[in-house]
């Protein structure tokens, strides 16, 4: 996911000129070719979160569509004031890309861990939030975020995410339907959509065909479309790598109450709490039960 977001960059920055990118002493490698090219629109600031945005704000403000790169604690946590203030309060159009969603850094610890980020983005009014599932969603979002006018921050896991999507090209802003079924839906959003889809084929081998969706664009979430595509059905589960009560899990549980759906909602991720445990992504994922055969064992259990 992460080269097909900064391939779309790069791409755009051959016809161009206004585009600025800062890391965060991150992504070595990644920028090399843009950085030889556009010498005059690159700078690693190194560990200095704070001046990163704040300096990214400056450029925004002198006409540069700014891409801000890190990982997701450096580029939300530690220079939240600054997101908030100097990015978001004054409606700037910059890219925020942040890197390492959900447990994608296991088993580097806490300190490295986005279970909480897209709970921040929800107090920060005139922020989009994408979370793609693949390398398609990636690219769309980078596409959008190009021509927004907004600020834009897009949580990707890494790299070698398989695609998920046969189409390339659609409406990133409205919620995708990966696999049609009745009865039961997963709903999902990043790189754990994968364990979804493997459980959906592990359910289907019990005779229930559960649909799939992706929700790749979370705030503003689209509440009209979400309404429409949960409402035919009876159990909904929602599957993320992330603290469900302030991630989509807690968004829905609002949505479901206001807009009176009959569903019965299920919220399938990170316990709130702090994670103490140490395994790899995969582990992580068998541990929280938001790997494919823990997910489908919560469909099976609730359906019965």
């Amino acid at each position: 996911m992460r080269n097909a977001f900064i391939n779309t960059i790069l791409g755009a920055s051959e016809t161009r000129d206004d585009i600025f990118v800062i890391s965060g002493d991150a992504g070595l490698g990644v920028f090399d070719t843009f950085k030889d090219e556009h010498p005059d629109r690159f700078v690693n600031l190194g560990a200095a979160e704070q001046n990163m945005i704040s300096m990214a704000a400056g450029l925004s403000i002198t006409g540069f569509k700014v891409v801000v790169y890190n990982i997701i604690p450096f580029v939300l946590y530690r220079c939240y004031e600054q997101v908030r203030n100097d990015i978001c309060y004054q409606e700037l159009p910059i890219i925020l890309v942040g890197i390492g969603s959900g447990l994608t850094y296991s088993p580097q610890g806490m300190t490295h861990y986005s279970v909480e980020d897209i709970g921040l983005a929800q107090t920060l009014p005139n922020l989009t939030v994408f979370s793609p599932i693949d390398p398609v969603e990636a690219r769309l979002a980078a596409e959008y975020a190009l021509n927004s006018k907004s600020t834009v921050y897009v949580r990707l896991a890494k790299r070698g995410e398989p695609d998920i999507h046969t189409k390339s090209n659609f409406d990133i802003t409205q919620p995708q339907i990966l696999r049609q079924g009745t009865g039961v839906a997963i709903v999902c959003h990043g790189s754990v959509a994968e364990e979804a889809l493997k459980a959906a084929d592990i359910v289907k081998e019990s005779g229930i065909t559960p649909s799939v969706i992706s929700i790749p664009l979370l705030q503003p979430l689209n509440q009209d479309k979400v309404a429409e595509l949960l409402s035919p059905y009876e159990l909904v589960l929602v599957v993320e790598e992330h603290y469900s009560a302030c991630g989509l899990g807690g968004m829905l549980v609002k949505l479901v109450s206001e807009w009176r759906l009959t569903c019965r909602l299920i919220q399938c991720g990170v316990p709130y709490r702090f994670i103490h445990e140490v395994h790899d992504n995969a582990g992580m994922r068998r541990k929280f039960g938001i790997a494919a055969g823990e997910i489908a064992q919560t469909v099976l259990t609730q359906i019965k």
